[in-house]
Parts: C-alpha cells; structure tokens; sequence
C-alpha cells in the first residue's frame, strides 16, 4: 500500500509540474490573458480538472509560476572564497540561471508588463521578502569587504545590471551576447577575466521536454 501511495504522489507532483510548464510557456508566448486553462491543459496532455486540483483559481497558477520565479532568484549557489570570487559567482550564478531558465523568464516579462498581474507579483514578493532582505544582505556584505563607500547602492547597481541582462536575453535569446555580458560585468567591477567561457545549460525549447513530462504523468499500460 506504501508504494501504492508513493507512486500516486509522484504521480501528482508530475502532474503539477507539467501543468506548471505548460502554463509558464503560454504565459510567455500570449500573455495571462491570452492564454486559458483549457489550452494550458491541452498542452500539458492532462485532464483541466487536474489544474483545479493542483492550483485553483487561474491566479493561484499565476501566483505558482511567479513563485517560481523568485524560487529560482533565491537558489542561486554562490561560490565561497575571497569577496571577489563570491562576487563572480554571484554574476555567473544569475547567468546560468538566465540561460536555464528561459520560458520562466519569458512568462515573468510578459506578466510585468501587464496590469493585472501587479498584485499577485506584490503578494509573491510579499511571501519571499524574508529571502529577498537576507539576499540582499548577504551582496552589500561582499561589497562591504571590498571596501565600497555604499554598499547598499552597489547592491541595487549589481541587481539592476543584472536584470538587465536576464531581460535582454529573455527577449533576444541566443542572439544576445551573453558571454560578452558576463566579461563586462567582471571588467566593471574589476575582477579577474574567468579562464573558460561560462558552461551554459541552456533549457529545452522543443517539444522534447514537455513530451517527457506529459509521459511520466500518463499511466503506462
């Protein structure tokens, strides 16, 4: 019965994942409004009594794929070492992340810009601000050990430089010179020039990811 119930989860969690999926690509292609439950569930290949179940209302999906994104801002691994080499890993870790994650930050751009999604990207911030402060905290202490005059302005600098980047890739994707932005950012803040380009895992734009997710949720038989 144990493993009965064990692979019952597996089988929900697989499920809310592709359902997650489905709907942070078509937030991205059309937009909140642009894109239904109906078709983000025929996307995922699941029933749309299954998007009821995982997340509700259309905003609770909404609100899922924005927690999602701050998620993703807040697990970035920063390597330890001197105040330089965290604050390399800080830029290369948000960069990777960028690469990874380019459906989400697709979904998240088209869902800044409109209206009606400005409170629920408030009460997602709401739920992180205890990571986002300690974040925060933990980038103007490495800006402190480099001897900064104003550590909390460097911070609001590097995340700025930084978003803008996320945003520029997001739109132009491979097009974008990624790389190049990343020897900027070390040559702004003086840091040594990395020795081998950054090991960009690129997520997965074909069918092939979703049509494995959508299997792993349909019974085998």
């Amino acid at each position: 019965m144990a493993r009965s119930d064990d692979r019952n989860r597996q089988v929900r969690e697989r499920a809310r994942e592709t359902i997650l999926l489905s709907a942070t690509e078509l937030f991205g292609e059309k937009g909140v409004s642009g894109a239904s439950i109906a078709e983000i569930t025929r996307r995922a290949g699941v029933a749309q009594g299954l998007a009821n179940y995982h997340f509700g209302a259309k905003d609770q999906l909404v609100g899922a794929v924005i927690d999602r994104w701050f998620e993703m801002l807040f697990d970035i691994p920063t390597r330890s070492g001197s105040p330089d080499e965290v604050l390399a890993g800080i830029i290369d870790g948000v960069l990777m992340a960028t690469g990874f994650a380019l459906p989400l930050q697709r979904a998240v751009l088209a869902m800044q810009q409109q209206p009606d999604t400005h409170r629920l990207f408030a009460e997602s911030e709401q739920r992180f601000a205890e990571q986002a402060a300690a974040s925060e905290e933990i980038v103007r202490g490495v800006f402190r050990e480099r001897g900064a005059e104003d550590p909390a302005l460097e911070e609001v600098m590097l995340r700025t430089n930084l978003e803008g980047i996320v945003i520029k890739y997001a739109v132009y994707g491979d097009s974008f010179p990624l790389e190049d932005a990343r020897r900027w950012m070390y040559r702004l803040y003086d840091l040594r020039e990395p020795d081998e380009p950054l090991a960009l895992e690129l997520a997965p734009r074909d069918a092939d990811l979703r049509l494995r997710a959508i299997r792993a949720v349909r019974p085998t038989h």
